[in-house]
């Protein structure tokens, strides 16, 4: 009886270490996370961001300076002044600046014509007189009546009189043009717009004094057409080798989340610009506003048209990063053992595959049975979240792994103690997948 005990005793122990040791070279068990292979367009593209200005701007100054006297009317509202906003046409008052000083400046140049008139008039009256001083001095002399001296010094007198003629017509002159200045002054200080277009900023209020010096003081900003826009936007250096003009772009803006606007590349500008050591281009972007939806100074988000492809077969961008597992112990994951053994990198999920490859070959990983199997594909043109591939074995629908889920703990442990569930989860992928032993 009791070899009988110590037979059963054996055979249990037995039993139990049989089953602790095959629990644990099982490994953990994966349950993996799938996406698909399918067909669709490839749109690859250059990010920059921008702000949207007025394709013409003109910023009205005054060339006087004195106190605007007050602001013109609005065309298209009688009640109104020249306000932000004001539709105007060319030739508009946009503002008076108070003329009394001006009108008197042309009062004095008024006078100062006329008495320059009568200078000529009282230069020509003496001119005549010394004219005729002049032939009698000539008479005169034939009859031996006057000295050489005498002669000469009634031509000197008649030839000054006829430079002192020339001189007050040219003074004449000189005030019809200072008259003429000062008509001009006085004409700056009514201050029309030189073109029709939208009031962006008015920088003056009535009462207030400018001061025209060297630079004119800036009165109004007067965007020509805001049916015709540009976005300037920032390209970095690394970039601004894929932009070119004529390149198609979509742009959006904060103001107008759900809609999606279209633009063409009319300029790259070479006078670039360093930033904390970071260099940016400007390029200029024109897009249609006929609508009038968007608004100058808009920040807009653009996306450069790079390169396209149509009908081709996509997978996502995780599906060509991901790996199998390696458990801790060095060795592949139960579920990767058999077709995935050997290619393992060492590395977890989402790192790169394939380093020291081909960068336009890829590999992404398949369900077989209770293994996974590689993939071997070529990589085309990517938009960042898919890329296109292509394979011999690839098939649209066709599931890949994007993603796996360690579902218990590796290592051994007690027979009798509680199992919990751990690993991490990889973003990436629907949850479709099933689990490996």
């Amino acid at each position: 009886m009791r070899r009988l005990v110590m037979l059963a005793l054996v055979l249990g122990l037995g039993a139990g270490s049989w089953w602790w040791l095959s629990q644990s070279s099982a490994g953990p068990a994966v349950e993996y996370r799938l996406g698909e292979v399918q067909r669709g367009d490839v749109l690859a593209v250059v990010s920059a961001t921008g702000t949207i200005e007025p394709e013409e701007l003109v910023d009205v100054g005054a060339q006087v300076a004195g106190r605007i006297q007050d602001l013109g009317q609005d065309p298209h509202e009688a009640s109104k002044s020249i306000d932000y906003g004001s539709q105007i046409e060319e030739g508009t008052i946009l503002a008076r600046i108070d003329a009394d000083l001006y009108a008197a400046q042309v009062e004095q140049a008024k006078a100062a014509v006329s008495r320059a008139k009568a200078d000529i008039d009282q230069q020509s009256i003496r001119q005549q007189q010394l004219e005729r001083e002049w032939k009698r001095a000539q008479e005169f002399h034939r009859r031996n009546s006057i000295s050489e001296a005498d002669l000469d010094l009634a031509r000197a007198n008649w030839q000054a009189a006829q430079a002192a003629v020339s001189v007050a017509e040219a003074s004449l002159e000189q005030a019809k043009a200072s008259l003429h200045q000062s008509e001009i002054n006085l004409g700056y200080c009514t201050i029309r717009s030189p073109v029709k277009g939208v009031i962006i900023d008015r920088r003056v209020n009535v009462g207030q004094t400018v001061v025209a010096s060297l630079n004119a003081p800036s009165l109004f900003l007067i965007a020509k057409d805001l049916r015709r826009l540009q976005v300037w936007a920032s390209v970095n250096e690394a970039d601004i080798g894929q932009i070119f003009v004529g390149q198609g772009v979509n742009f959006t803006v904060d103001a107008r989340p759900n809609e999606v606007f279209r633009g063409t590349v009319s300029q790259i500008r070479l006078n670039a610009t360093m930033t904390q050591n970071v260099v940016t281009y400007t390029v200029v972007v024109n897009t249609d506003n006929s609508e009038l939806r968007l608004l100058p100074y808009l920040t807009a988000t653009l996306q450069f048209e790079r390169e396209s492809r149509h009908e081709v077969l996509t997978v996502p961008n995780v599906a060509l990063r991901w790996q199998p597992r390696t458990s801790p112990t060095g060795s592949a994951s139960a579920a990767a053992n058999g077709g995935a053994k050997g290619d393992a990198s060492g590395g977890g999920p989402g790192k790169a595959a394939g380093m020291g490859r081909d960068p336009k070959t890829g590999r992404v990983w398949v369900r077989d049975k209770d293994t996974v199997r590689p993939i071997e594909v070529r990589v085309g043109l990517t938009d960042g979240v898919v890329t296109e591939v292509e394979g011999a074995e690839l098939r649209e629908g066709m599931a890949v792994i994007v993603a796996d889920v360690l579902l218990e703990s590796a290592g051994p442990s007690s027979p009798f103690a509680p199992k919990t569930q751990g690993g991490s989860t990889p973003a990436g992928g629907p949850k479709t997948g099933g689990r490996a032993p």
